[in-house]
């Protein structure tokens, strides 16, 4: 048995001073005052700093240099996962973007494997396109973009054992597809849409849960016309993920559309690309070079191109840019997002709970992460 101790401690609600976690294998049995530590437990100093539930990510196309589309396997999932843990995140959906149906078999086929194989921090697939609308495609490859056709409901229906996600075009979406997905046990989410709003609220009745990079790719909220945004904002139970960069969208569209949203409904996610979490500043992506330019990941025409962010980041972020106070932006790291895809076993530091942290300094650097109480010490 574990016990972390020796700082702050976020369970998930509030900050707390002069407590210990109690972990065995790979599970938290107990919080507990520091002075009641078993004399049996092997001690893990936390030295002052803050140890968090760890990061959940829901939306990573690569990192560390490695690009899932251009890379469906395992060793590629593999790396990215490495990749982001050492900016604390201890779960994610790997994602691959719109492209060929025989590619889209490969990812799926590799993510099913990743799971069997036990990859640290691997969640699920997130499956963003190709079903799409082309007048928002935004970087993705007009050429792949597609209403699903017989391989691909195919696919579909052999999706891996885990957290699935599909981000597609509610208003574009065959009769039954998003239900059936949904019955299926897949998270469906809106995004890369050119629904109006009564398209965007069917598609919420169907079974459309949350909006994927929410005013990125989508109608924008005007005064006649609210579209998907004011649809999103105005329905509730959707959830929004969010890309804090400082790049996507301006900081003051953000507190908004947060002050408009019920608490636990709005979600950082980093939209990561190879050169996030230490990779490099170019790539290419379906044969289209993507370069780094102040900040901003972008081809040849400037449309932007994921983001080079990770989630340490995303959470100082949301501190610093929009004003959060510390712990909803760590909510919104780590408790929202697994509460969006059904986990119920990440994103609170409390008993029963799997063992996965993150532990930061007072600048919110990650100076360390757990998976399944097992460090890799970064």
């Amino acid at each position: 048995m574990k016990a972390f101790s020796g700082g702050k401690l976020f369970d998930g609600e509030a900050i707390q001073d002069g407590m210990a976690v109690l972990v065995d294998g790979a599970r938290i049995v107990a919080l507990l005052p520091e002075k009641e530590i078993p004399a049996s437990a092997a001690r893990i100093a936390l030295d002052g700093r803050l140890l968090a539930p760890g990061f959940i990510d829901l939306q990573v196309n690569g990192g560390g240099g490695v690009l899932f589309n251009a890379t469906p396997t395992v060793d590629a999932i593999r790396a990215i996962g490495r990749a982001h843990r050492v900016c604390g995140t201890t779960g994610f959906l790997v994602t691959f973007i719109t492209d060929a149906t025989e590619k889209m078999a490969a990812a799926v086929a590799a993510t099913r494997e990743a799971l069997k194989a036990g990859v640290p921090g691997l969640l699920g697939l997130h499956l963003e396109g190709p079903f799409l609308n082309p007048a928002k495609r935004g970087i993705h490859d007009a050429r792949h973009i597609r209403t699903p056709n017989q391989a691909d409901l195919a696919i579909l229906a052999e999706l891996p054992v885990g957290c699935t996600l599909v981000t597609l075009a509610p208003e574009r979406a065959p009769e039954g597809l998003i239900e059936t997905l949904t019955k299926a046990g897949v998270v469906v989410a809106a995004g890369h849409t050119d629904a109006d709003y009564d398209q965007a609220v069917a598609g919420f009745r169907k079974g459309v849960a949350g909006v994927t990079h929410l005013f990125n790719a989508m109608t924008p909220l005007t005064s006649r016309a609210p579209g998907m945004v004011g649809a999103a904002l105005d329905h509730g139970p959707a959830w929004c993920g969010l890309i804090v960069d400082g790049h996507h969208v301006h900081a003051a569209s953000l507190r908004v559309a947060i002050t408009a949203k019920p608490r636990g409904t709005m979600i950082l996610v980093t939209d990561a690309m190879p050169p996030a979490a230490g990779g490099r500043a170019r790539f290419d992506l379906g044969g289209r070079p993507i370069r780094a330019e102040g900040g901003r990941l972008v081809g040849a025409d400037g449309t932007l191109a994921g983001a080079d962010l990770d989630m340490a980041r995303a959470v100082a972020n949301a501190v610093d840019l929009l004003g959060l106070r510390l712990e909803e932006a760590l909510r919104m790291a780590s408790l929202y997002p697994a509460q969006a895809m059904g986990v119920r076993d990440r994103g609170r530091i409390a008993p029963g709970q799997r063992a996965d942290f993150v532990l930061l300094d007072d600048r919110l650097r990650v100076t360390q992460t757990w998976i399944g109480g097992e460090t890799d010490g970064a």
